[in-house]
């Protein structure tokens, strides 16, 4: 059996970023701490903790964490069922920006003795993260269920290509598939392929047209605004400026989705189902 105390330990430490840090915490030493992560590493015969400004779990720690949060749900979950008060635990999903900045936050209040801890990633890598253990729940865009886990439907969220009216004139004159090769693009990150698929979409071909990347969804809006480059944008977060003129839709005539899973580790499933339930109504009041 894990030693409880130890696996408190390595939480503090991953949570609060250091050593000294995760002392105040809970109460102790950094000494006792160190010897406390020390113990659980040479248990397990490897780092669980990479030791830096700040402090995060390796892998194998993050597994750890997701372990001492699963119990922690558990636990609270009984100590409802017996009118008790239970103590507070975290929980770690994986949920791509764009899900974050449109529609997931409000059904997180529905656990208000939970505290988050969201992995940002793109929404074609969120399900890895359950494969590797790290997290307990995912929206993906994956629906092949990950081994141990439950996946639900959420839903599929609209995205327009758009670009600044000045951008437009600028360089899609002749139309859009005459100015694609030239026109800079906005992408989120290297794992980021919406551009792309949409680009070989509207060309017809592969093509190697100027990148400008911006890993932020608020951000991105405001450089296709201010007409930095075109990118695909959540309509959510666009559909009004659009209407405005302050945006253009480049492809008005064929929408573009991407769908959206929630996929859950069965030994939460119980536990979050109130959790579960706020997820498909935030998606069902945004998502398609």
């Amino acid at each position: 059996m894990i030693d409880p105390a130890q696996l408190m330990t390595l939480v503090a430490v991953h949570e609060s970023g250091s050593f000294d840090a995760a002392a105040r915490r809970l109460n102790l030493t950094q000494s006792a701490i160190s010897q406390r992560i020390k113990a659980l590493e040479e248990r397990f015969g490897a780092a669980l903790i990479e030791r830096g400004t700040p402090c995060r779990a390796t892998p194998l720690g993050a597994r750890l964490i997701r372990y001492q949060s699963e119990v922690g749900l558990l636990t609270r979950a009984l100590a409802a069922e017996l009118g008790m008060d239970a103590a507070q635990t975290t929980l770690r999903i994986a949920v791509n920006a764009d899900s974050l900045a449109t529609w997931i936050l409000p059904a997180l209040t529905a656990l208000p003795d939970v505290s988050f801890d969201l992995v940002v990633d793109d929404q074609d890598n969120t399900a890895d993260r359950l494969r590797r253990g790290t997290v307990s729940a995912a929206v993906t865009s994956d629906p092949a269920p990950v081994l141990g886990c439950d996946s639900l439907p959420l839903g599929a969220l609209a995205y327009r290509a758009t670009a600044s009216p000045a951008f437009v004139e600028r360089y899609f004159q002749n139309g859009i598939a005459d100015g694609l090769a030239q026109a800079p693009m906005l992408i989120y990150d290297r794992k980021d392929q919406l551009q792309t698929r949409w680009l070989l979409r509207e060309a017809g071909q592969v093509l190697s047209p100027p990148v400008h990347y911006v890993p932020s969804t608020t951000a991105f809006v405001e450089a296709a605004m201010i007409g930095l480059g075109w990118g695909l944008n959540p309509a959510p977060l666009v559909d009004h400026l659009i209407a405005a003129g302050d945006l253009v839709d480049l492809s008005p005539d064929r929408e573009t989705t991407v769908p959206l899973y929630w996929q859950i580790n069965r030994v939460s499933a119980r536990p979050l189902a109130p959790l579960t339930r706020a997820i498909q109504q935030a998606a069902a009041r945004v998502l398609i």
